[in-house]
């Protein structure tokens, strides 16, 4: 039975791309020759970690997501395991969430089919234009000679 999984990975942050991206392509090869399918492959890029792993304070973070069973994500895993580049690894199974997802979306979609539709507010009058500013009074300066008030 074929089912959906989320592998994250950190690869060593002084790989280069092209390494990185060699990496990836072995993970493919032995998520393909284990009879599973690589969905999406995605590079999420060199971030800082929560705590020192090794001698590392950041890594290539590498998002998998893998159609397959339950012998393709245990060799991917292994290969994970053996591999020096790879700092640490999370798998995820997420096809239960997604069935969960769906059934709660269709459950609202349901009630909101079975509720009456709200009328909407009536559109509010537009606003009534600004009125220009007075201006002000104008003060003459006091003639010399004469006292300033106060």
């Amino acid at each position: 039975m074929d089912r959906l999984y989320e592998i994250m990975f950190i690869v060593n942050p002084n790989l280069a791309d092209e390494e990185v991206d060699k990496l990836i392509a072995q993970f493919e090869t032995t998520v393909t020759s284990t009879h599973g399918e690589a969905q999406k492959v995605e590079k999420l890029g060199k971030r800082r970690l929560a705590y020192r792993v090794g001698r590392f304070w950041e890594g290539n973070y590498v998002l998998f997501t893998v159609k397959g069973g339950g012998d393709t994500v245990k060799e991917l895993e292994r290969r994970l395991k053996v591999t020096d580049a790879v700092l640490k690894y999370l798998t995820v199974r997420v096809d239960e969430d997604l069935k969960r997802l769906e059934k709660m979306k269709t459950k609202r979609a349901a009630r909101a089919a079975r509720k009456p539709a709200r009328h909407a507010p009536p559109p509010a009058s537009p606003p009534a234009p600004a009125a220009a500013p007075e201006p002000a009074p104008e003060v003459s300066p006091p003639e010399p000679g004469t006292p300033a008030s106060s």
